[in-house]
């Protein structure tokens, strides 16, 4: 059977969906899966296969670790999908998930994207020293009002302060410097925001501070060769599909400072008339922003041999859906 019609796209997670022992168990039954993980360990020169599998959960969380580990988790589950047979005509990736939607699409090797997003953790961790970059989710309150809301505090304060993360119509993350987006958080609360939360991030994530790391990143790009992408691929920055290797590049360098439009990307594919959607890699945390997005539509999720029978069982039960 296969999924591979209009209707089933692969949405891949990005930093934060990562967690201790996640991809062993595709490791140990799938030899599709575990050719992966063998790839990654032989590019990057360390076992990113046992930090994956047994930790220590503070290496893990380091930005430069986190980002590699969970692509060649995702790039494992999706090529133990494809095993099966199940391949889907669109894909999107979040921030980081980006790279393995790519990886996916054949616009880039798996080699290259991994040694490339361990570079790109590295480079965003050193854009902004420790302290002085900060990130929060502004639960409520519409995406237009938070970013006039961040103009405001950029201007009282004198500091950085813009939407990073536009993940559903309930949920948008702020970034920039600590002053800036604390005042913008309280702005949000005045204004009516439900809620807002100061989240434990190692550095301002897709805004203005982050140019030092995206021409660092530019500069190893621009050596790597891109092609055309296989299947429709939306680019967090433009919320448009991208046709061609270059201008896959090109959105992946403006990513770092750019913010994640993903309510739009969904958007997108559902205007193309995809249906079903699968969360390919660790957790369920676009599964999670779909239902806030729209909650008709339906998300599985492949991470393990578990969820892996399970979709293939949901998809085998609907295949007019395909």
């Amino acid at each position: 059977m296969t999924a591979n019609s209009p209707k089933t796209a692969f949405l891949f997670p990005g930093q934060g969906s990562q967690s201790v022992g996640m991809g062993r168990d595709l490791y140990e039954q799938f030899p599709v899966a575990r050719a992966v993980f063998e790839e990654a360990d032989a590019a990057l020169g360390f076992r990113l296969s046992g930090l994956c599998f047994a930790g220590p959960e503070e290496q893990l969380k380091m930005t430069e670790h986190t980002q590699p580990a969970i692509l060649t988790v995702s790039v494992a589950a999706q090529r133990a999908l494809a095993e099966q047979g199940i391949h889907a005509a669109f894909t999107a990736g979040h921030s980081l998930g980006e790279y393995s939607a790519h990886v996916a699409a054949g616009t880039l090797s798996f080699a290259d994207a991994v040694r490339t997003v361990r570079d790109r953790g590295r480079y965003m961790q050193q854009a902004v020293p420790a302290g002085q970059g900060a990130m929060a989710a502004i639960l409520a309150l519409p995406a237009e009002k938070i970013a006039g809301l961040c103009q405001t505090a950029a201007a009282e304060t004198g500091g950085v302060v813009s939407a990073a993360n536009l993940n559903s119509p309930d949920q948008t993350v702020i970034s920039g410097a600590v002053a800036a987006v604390e005042r913008a958080a309280a702005l949000c609360k005045e204004a009516g925001a439900r809620r807002t939360v100061m989240l434990p991030v190692s550095a301002p994530f897709h805004c203005a501070l982050m140019q030092p790391a995206q021409d660092r990143l530019a500069a190893d790009l621009q050596q790597l060769a891109f092609q055309a992408p296989q299947v429709s691929v939306a680019a967090n920055v433009d919320a448009a599909f991208v046709a061609t290797g270059d201008a896959a590049r090109d959105a992946l360098i403006r990513q770092v400072t750019g913010a994640v439009r993903w309510v739009e990307c969904m958007q997108l594919l559902m205007a193309q008339g995809v249906t079903r959607f699968i969360e390919v890699g660790p957790g369920k945390v676009l599964c999670g922003l779909m239902r806030q997005i729209d909650r008709a539509q339906s998300c599985l999720n492949v991470e393990d041999a578990a969820s892996l029978e399970k979709t293939l069982a949901a998809l085998q039960s609907t295949p007019s859906a395909e």
